[in-house]
C-alpha cells in the first residue's frame, strides 16, 4: 500500500483502510477472479481506478 499512500497523499494507515474497505481487496480473495496472480503495482492501479469511480 506504500504506493497508494504516496499516490493519493494520505497516511498509510489511510491506505490500509481504504484498501480493506473496497471491491479490489475482495477480488483479490477470489480465488475465481485471478487478481492474486497480478503484480502489486497493477493491484495499485486497479485500486486508483475503483476509487475514482471508474
Amino acid at each position: 500500500m506504500t504506493q497508494v499512500h504516496k499516490t493519493l497523499d494520505i497516511t498509510p494507515e489511510r491506505a490500509f483502510d481504504l484498501f480493506y474497505e473496497s471491491k479490489t481487496c475482495e477480488r483479490l480473495h477470489d480465488p475465481q477472479d485471478y487478481l492474486y496472480l497480478m503484480g502489486d503495482l497493477y493491484i495499485v492501479d486497479e485500486l486508483i481506478l475503483e476509487l475514482q469511480g471508474r
